[in-house]
Order: C-alpha cells, then structure tokens, then sequence
C-alpha cells in the first residue's frame, strides 16, 4: 500500500479547508491554533506542495488544496460511513443468524417476515455454510446446524428432529414405490446412505446402480430435480419449504425418520444471548412446538 500522511493531518486539513479558519478548525477539534498550524505545516511539508494562500486576516485554498480537500473530504466521511454501521450503536440491535445454506433458503428465510411482524424494527443478518463442522463462528447471535450434535467444544440445544423424503418433478405421473429404483436417483455428498435405507424402510432393495449427478448441497439437488434430471431425497422441512414457495415440485414418496437434527449451538464459554437474539430464540422455540403440535 502507498505511504499515506498523517491521518491526524488530514483530518485537520479538512477541518481547516472547510472553515477557511485555523482559529474555527481547531475549535471544532478541541485543538489549539498552533496545533492546527503544525499539522497543516507538516501535511504541505510531506506532499511537497502549500495547500493554502495565506494573505492578511484571509484564508484561501491553493488549487491543488481545493481538489485535496474534497478528495480527503470523501474518504473521511466513508471510513465514518463504515465504523458507523459495522460498529456504531445500531450494531447492538442487529440479529445476526448462520445456517446451512439449504437450511436458511428453504427454511429461516421464508419465516423471518413472520418474526417481524411479531418483533418489528430488528434488523436480520442471515448468512450461511455449506459445511460447518469447525468452532462456533464469530460475529453471529445464533448459529444453527445441522449434525448429530456431537461438535466438540459446544453447547448444543437440539431445535427439531428432521425426516427425509423422496421428491421429483410436479406433473410426473404417479408411480407405485418400486418404479422409483427406475429413476436417476441424485445424491447430495456426504448423505449417500439415504436413498438405501429410503428403499429398505419400504422394504425394498437399494438400487444397484450408479448415479449421474452428485452435488453438495440441497439446492443444487432440488434444482437438478425441476430440471427433469431424476429424484432427490432432501429433508422434508426442506422439500416443504420449497414446495411453498412455488417451486415444481411434489412429494414422491412417505417420509423416514433422519439420523440428524437441528440444533442451536454455542461456545462453551460463550456470553448469554442479547435481547435481540434472545427474542429471536423464545419465538423459534416456540414456533417449532406449534408445528410440532399442529
């Protein structure tokens, strides 16, 4: 990175370019005037050029001060931008959530306009993983996994059991159980034992052949299958979710208990939830019970 000046400097000289006035600069910045003038010195100083035309009781800015002052101007004013909304007082009222991507586009998000509205004026930030079997991450209110809850180092609270069930494209004709070990199968990595015990559950055999398409998450799964690509077995909160936000997409099958769950997880020594965050976990809790419930 190029060597910059002082930003002590630059901060009085715009200060010092805006009022035209030493005495006013350093009134605002709780400087005396001769502070003001050795930072205004030493700034010409390292640029090599005099930034102000200096006559009897009259305070002008050089041509080049002029285009400086409006170039320091607006870096001043975006690092005030930034600090101001990555850590300024509006900050503390932000919820910041992390899910699985599959979890968060066919599940959290489609729910967050509810929180809303029972919660209005909390900002949400959701952002999402494909794996996550590291340490809790920072920056986040309330981190959400999918496992077995055995991640070392955190206290997990087990939000919802989950089933799994075999989808395919709306508007495929009906076919009984067996004639679905006819159909590409898509497997999603690292669950490629779900469609062997789907069949063996309805007391079938597994397919004997190999699958076409392998991909990593639940999205791309579900996209392969409105393309006409063959059938996907996802978690059924999943397959739900996406069928209520329209896409193509039905039920081929009954569902199957899953050997994972959702889970609220936390460092051992993490400090207690915020209010938002808090709000936020109480209105989860029970909106899951309702569905379970109903």
């Amino acid at each position: 990175m190029a060597r910059l000046p002082n930003p002590v400097w630059l901060r009085t000289f715009e200060a010092a370019a805006r009022h035209l006035n030493f005495t006013e600069a350093a009134r605002e910045l709780g400087l005396t005037q001769t502070a003001v003038s050795l930072h205004i010195r030493s700034l010409e100083a390292e640029l090599g050029e005099p930034l102000f035309t200096r006559a009897a009781r009259r305070l002008g800015l050089t041509e080049l001060g002029r285009s400086y002052a409006l170039s320091v101007r607006q870096a001043l004013a975006d690092v005030a931008l930034s600090t101001s909304s990555l850590f300024g007082p509006a900050r503390r009222g932000i919820l910041r959530l992390r899910a699985p991507i599959s979890s968060a586009a066919y599940w959290l998000a489609a729910t967050l306009p509810d929180f809303a509205a029972d919660h209005p004026g909390i900002p949400v930030r959701l952002v999402s993983n494909i794996w996550d079997d590291g340490p809790a991450a920072g920056g986040v209110d309330v981190d959400i996994r999918l496992g077995r809850g055995d991640w070392a180092g955190l206290v997990t609270e087990k939000l919802c059991d989950e089933t799994i069930v075999p989808v395919i494209r709306a508007g495929a004709p009906e076919q009984p159980l067996p004639a679905l070990q006819a159909h590409q199968l898509i497997h999603i990595l690292g669950y490629e034992d779900n469609w062997p015990r789907w069949f063996a559950a309805q007391g079938l055999p597994a397919p004997t052949g190999g699958s076409l398409y392998s991909v990593d998450t639940t999205v791309a799964a579900l996209q392969l299958v409105m393309a006409g690509a063959g059938l996907a077995i996802v978690l059924t909160r999943f397959a739900q979710g996406a069928i209520a936000q329209g896409a193509p997409l039905r039920l081929a099958g009954p569902p199957i208990p899953f050997s994972q769950a959702h889970y609220l997880v936390r460092p051992e020594r993490a400090a207690p939830p915020g209010a938002p965050a808090q709000l936020y976990l109480d209105w989860l809790r029970a909106r899951l019970a309702a569905d379970a419930a109903g």
